[in-house]
């Protein structure tokens, strides 16, 4: 019997495969707790269609993380920060931060987990902040820190 998988099954398949399997399987197992359906015409239409919308989803995303991207690198954000003794740095300049300067500064909303950075920011000067839109789309936001 031919299965249409509507969730990934272990050793079987992922989502949205058509798997042949033993008619007892599919009966007792699979069909019950619903994790796939007999392979008729229309459930295979209603997969194909299901398949094209992800594909229009996913592609409208990422002309918008694109479009954001360049809309970003155009940019730039300008933090302040104390100054120590001998113009050093004091404190540091975190995701948070510069999240909560773009929204502020520019209007746009980034979600500081997106910000790709390993340390905070603890110097002055220009630094480019690597922000991870999409799987496939990464903007350079630069940011401007000066003393306060």
């Amino acid at each position: 019997m031919e299965i249409v998988l509507l969730q990934d099954v272990k050793s079987l398949g992922k989502k949205g495969q058509v798997v042949k399997v033993n008619d007892g399987y599919a009966r007792n197992f699979i069909l019950p707790k619903k994790l796939g359906v007999e392979a008729t015409a229309k459930n295979l239409n209603d997969l194909k269609l299901q398949k094209a919308n992800a594909e229009k989803v996913a592609a409208e995303q990422l002309a918008a993380a694109k479009a954001l991207a360049a809309e970003i690198e155009k940019k730039s954000v300008k933090l302040s920060m104390r100054a120590g003794e001998g113009g050093r740095a004091f404190g540091s300049i975190s995701g948070k931060e510069i999240a909560e300067a773009v929204s502020t500064q520019l209007g746009l909303q980034i979600d500081k987990k997106k910000l790709v950075m390993p340390d905070p920011i603890k110097t002055f000067g220009t630094h480019e902040v690597p922000v991870k839109l999409h799987r496939e789309v990464t903007a350079k936001l630069a940011v401007e820190v000066t003393e306060a």
